[in-house]
C-alpha cells in the first residue's frame, strides 16, 4: 500500500486531534499518584475527548488474540507491561511504579496518537534513567526525520541509544504511519535489520508518522498476557513507551503531539 502524503490543510487537522491528546496526557501526568486507579485515568481521557467532540482511537480495536475488544480508551501499562496494558478501577497505582499511557483520537476525521510513561511518586534511579533514555530515542527521531533522511538512519540513532544504555529495543510492536486511519503505511520499527534495509523508506515531506520506541531495562523478549491484549518482557523487567505523531515538513518535522 502506498503511503499517503498529508497537505498543509490536512497538517492542520491533524494537529488539531493531536492536541486534543496532548492535552488529555498532561492532565493525566498532573494526576497521577500513589493510589490513583487507572480506570480513573481512563475516565479523565474520556472525558478530555468528549469535551473537544472527539473519538477516542483504542476503545472497541478488536484483536485476532483476544476473545473481546479493548474495553479502554486509554493503554494503560504498568512497570513490565511493556504496551496494551487494560485499564481498571481495581488497578491502583503504587508508589515507584512506572506507568506507559497510550492514547489517541479522531477529530474532524483526522488522527492523533501520543504515548508517555510517568513515574508514579519515587522512582528507583534505574528507572528514571530507562523512562530519560527512551524519551531521548524519540527525541532522536524529532531531531533526524527530514525529507531526504532514510528511515533506517534514524531507526539505527534509535537502537544504538537503548543499546549503549544497556538497555533493549522492542522488535514486535513498531510504529506507524497515521492520517484518516490511525494505522497507516509504513510500519516504523525502532531497529535496523536486513529486512528494513532491503525496503527502507526515504522520508518525503508530508508524511505523517506515528514514533513509538519502547525499551526494556532487560532483554528485548515480550509476550502477550491470556487476556489477549497486554504486552509484558519475559524477563518482567521494566519498559518504557514514548511516542509522538509528527508530520515530516521541508527542512525538518513538526511534532503534531507536542505537550
Amino acid at each position: 500500500m502506498a503511503i499517503t502524503l498529508r497537505s498543509r490543510r490536512e497538517i492542520d487537522l491533524l494537529r488539531n486531534a493531536g492536541a486534543i491528546v496532548a492535552k488529555a496526557l498532561s492532565k493525566l501526568q498532573q494526576a497521577v499518584e500513589p493510589g490513583i486507579s487507572t480506570g480513573e485515568l481512563d475516565d479523565m481521557a474520556t472525558a478530555v475527548a468528549a469535551e473537544a467532540g472527539a473519538a477516542t482511537l483504542f476503545k472497541g480495536v478488536e484483536s485476532p488474540y483476544a476473545s473481546q475488544p479493548f474495553p479502554g480508551a486509554i493503554c494503560a501499562s504498568i512497570n513490565e507491561q511493556v504496551v496494551h496494558g487494560i485499564p481498571s478501577h481495581d488497578i491502583k497505582l503504587s508508589d515507584g511504579d512506572i506507568l506507559s499511557v497510550d492514547f489517541g483520537v479522531k477529530l474532524n476525521g483526522y488522527c492523533g496518537d501520543s504515548a508517555m510513561t510517568m513515574a508514579v511518586g519515587n522512582i528507583s534511579p534505574e528507572k528514571q534513567r530507562l523512562m530519560d533514555v527512551t524519551q531521548r530515542l524519540l527525541d532522536i527521531a524529532v531531531e533526524t526525520c527530514k525529507p531526504g533522511v532514510k528511515w533506517s538512519e534514524v531507526a539505527g540513532a534509535m537502537e544504538k541509544c537503548a543499546l549503549d544504555a544497556g538497555f533493549s529495543v522492542v522488535e514486535e510492536f513498531v510504529g506507524h504511519g497515521i492520517g484518516t486511519e490511525m494505522h497507516e503505511e509504513p510500519k516504523l520499527q525502532n531497529f535496523v535489520n536486513k529486512e528494513l534495509l532491503r525496503n527502507d523508506i526515504m522520508l518525503k515531506e508530508g508524511m505523517i508518522l506515528a514514533v513509538e520506541p519502547m525499551v526494556n531495562m532487560g532483554k528485548k523478549s515480550v509476550k502477550v498476557l491470556k487476556d489477549g491484549w497486554t504486552v509484558v518482557t519475559r524477563d518482567r523487567k521494566p519498559s518504557a513507551h514514548f511516542e509522538h505523531t509528527i508530520a515530516v515538513v521541508k527542512g525538518g518535522c513538526e511534532v503534531l503531539t507536542a505537550r
